[in-house]
């Protein structure tokens, strides 16, 4: 027999009964029944329960076992009783009578329970990340990064791609993020940098002819951590093709995508129709590039409404150039309390408030206001016919711009009774994101999104420049290596109207994928970059590899790269990335299991030529 084990513990069924076996494992719980103990036993695969009684030669050692130890048993299968038959495990219909015992590894003091589903602050879950993910949870969280990443290849290469792996140590390059900078002891006062991306590494072998490339690549980015992000490293699915479109990458990325959440996605619904939405349009209707279209709400812009009208706060901000009033439908959400608990949501985010109109059936009271006439007037006159019953509009906003304005305002958004809108205004970056937000608490209090479903839309038409309104300087908005739409033409004629031919694929409120067709000819790269202030001698220095590969006869390319920690992180159904990364770092960017970062020792400074400056 082998030294450790004949079977796991999720392999033994009826058919094992009467034979003698060997398991080893985790004690994963004790039970102690009138003096006959029953272990379940665990390992990676499942769970299967031993018993041993006074009668079993191993009982005195078995009585001092406890949760977590490793053991290793050998023992007879038995059946278990019709009654007692556990018909959620796989092992539920039989159980091991232990006949000898060996431990394998002793387990102190517990600083969290493997068995049950008690939550621990994330410091401890995090230094003791080995027990914690021995929990079933965090067990087939894994299992499914595993699975994905698994799947994930053999898409890519049932598509022609084949895989190709790019340095870790590489030079210093603006991905958007902090490099991680590696300091050089053959050259000393020199760093190397971890690579944010493979973005360079894969565009240039595009001009060596590769055609088609794809890694699961780990990428290094000195961040500030996010629930969605992490603050050290991330792994990619990340492609790259020749002579492509934009349609083209669509097409290809796709299929993978989608048979990734139907196979991983629990039976929730995969969306076939991914739209195309500019990313003007996406900050306009959703407050965002990564909209959550699980949310029908859609934002509109209501500004002919306000202009000139009673309510001046709004009225005069439409006045300024560059200015809008949005309204954010709320259907079902036509009630007092909700629109006050939404104007407080804005007011936290640092807003002086919402505005809100929301329609109701015509009141008594709200009659006898309008008339001044006593309630109970105003119900006769309302059963009589004398006064027309219906709907009306409520709300501050209501009465400042009157019935007319409302009116236009509810049939433009498509509300009816029992509905509400609310509104921000100003210029529409300094409101944009604060409404967005907005538009995902009012779905989610009103219980509109769809929440078995997987909603992805591409978000296209990128904008390549910005200009500060304060200082008047131009800079890049997004990816610098995004070919113009429109080519020189467009840098030499209109540059601030400029989009790229860079997309983004957003689901459920998350980005899951970027990308963009490269800009691969030097000359509109250089004129980019002196829009953007960059001489054509910086660019040279900076990107000079790629600069002098495109001489050489650079093809049409482009690609994307797609979040395999994100990805995984919405097929789990986790809010958290780190739940779905084996050993994450904390919110502070420390690995408290293995104490990182960690003080370099005086002859490891020393040999780098390096000198630590204490912060104060």
């Amino acid at each position: 027999m082998h030294a450790f084990r004949s079977h796991t513990c999720a392999d033994l069924n009826k058919s094992n009964v009467g034979e003698t076996v060997r398991l080893s494992g985790w004690v994963h719980r004790v039970r102690d029944h009138g003096g006959i103990l029953f272990i379940d036993l665990r390992d990676h695969y499942g769970v299967t329960q031993v018993l041993c009684d006074p009668d079993s030669p191993v009982f005195s050692q078995m009585e001092k076992v406890r949760s977590e130890w490793c053991i290793r048993i050998d023992g007879n299968v038995k059946a278990r009783d019709p009654e007692l038959v556990n018909p959620k495990l796989p092992t539920g219909e039989i159980e091991v009578f232990v006949r000898d015992l060996e431990v394998l590894g002793a387990a102190d003091e517990l600083p969290l329970m493997v068995f049950g589903d008690q939550e621990y602050p994330e410091e401890t879950r995090l230094k003791y990340r080995f027990l914690d993910l021995r929990r079933e949870a965090m067990q087939e969280n894994m299992k499914l990064r595993s699975d994905v990443v698994a799947s994930m290849r053999k898409r890519m290469w049932d598509q022609g791609f084949r895989e190709y792996q790019t340095p870790i140590i590489t030079a210093s390059s603006p991905e958007g993020a902090r490099d991680f900078l590696v300091p050089s002891r053959l050259h000393p006062g020199k760093f190397y940098a971890l690579p944010q991306a493979p973005q360079q590494f894969k565009q240039l072998m595009m001009v060596a002819g590769f055609d088609k490339y794809f890694q699961i690549a780990p990428c290094f980015r000195d961040e500030d951590p996010r629930a969605d992000r992490s603050p050290t490293d991330f792994y990619q699915l990340d492609m790259e093709m020749s002579f492509v479109t934009q349609q083209d990458v669509f097409d290809t990325i796709q299929p993978v995508l989608k048979g990734i959440f139907e196979e991983f996605g629990g039976g929730r619904k995969v969306d076939a129709d991914w739209p195309q939405i500019s990313y003007a349009d996406s900050a306009k209707w959703y407050g965002t590039d990564k909209p959550d279209l699980r949310n029908p709400i859609k934002m509109q812009d209501v500004s002919e409404h306000f202009a000139g009208s009673g309510f001046a706060i709004f009225a005069k901000l439409l006045e300024q150039e560059g200015t809008e009033v949005r309204a954010i439908p709320a259907p079902t959400g036509g009630g007092r309390k909700f629109c006050d608990r939404m104007n407080k949501f804005a007011q936290e985010q640092g807003l002086p408030g919402m505005g809100y109109i929301f329609w109701r059936e015509k009141t008594a009271d709200s009659v006898a206001q309008e008339l001044g006439i006593k309630v109970k007037e105003a119900q006769a006159m309302l059963k009589s016919g004398e006064v027309e019953g219906g709907m009306e509009a409520a709300g501050p906003l209501a009465k400042n711009i009157g019935p007319e304005r409302t009116e236009a305002i509810r049939q433009q958004l498509g509300l009816g009774i029992g509905d509400a809108a609310f509104f921000l205004g100003g210029k529409p970056k300094a409101f944009e994101a604060v409404a967005g937000r907005a538009r995902d608490v009012i779905g989610k209090e009103l219980g509109l999104l769809d929440e078995d479903r997987f909603a992805f839309a591409w978000i296209v038409d990128f904008p390549i420049f910005q200009k500060d309104e304060d200082t008047g300087e131009v800079d890049f908005d997004h990816n610098p290596f995004s070919m113009p739409q429109g080519g020189m033409e467009i840098l030499e004629t209109d540059p601030l109207s400029a989009t790229g031919f860079q997309y983004d694929l957003a689901c459920n409120g998350y980005e899951l994928v970027s990308g963009a067709i490269r800009n691969h000819k030097p000359e509109i790269m250089f004129k980019a970059f002196e829009i953007a202030g960059y001489g054509e001698d910086e660019v040279r220095k900076r990107f000079g590899g790629m600069v002098n590969a495109f001489k050489y006869g650079a093809p049409p390319h482009g690609g994307c790269a797609a979040g395999v920690d994100r990805i995984v992180m919405l097929l789990a159904d986790q809010v958290n990335i780190r739940e779905v990364v084996m050993f994450p770092m904390n919110q502070r960017a420390e690995d408290l299991m293995m104490n990182a970062p960690s003080d370099p020792t005086s002859d490891q400074l020393m040999e780098l030529g390096l000198r630590v400056i204490p912060q104060e």
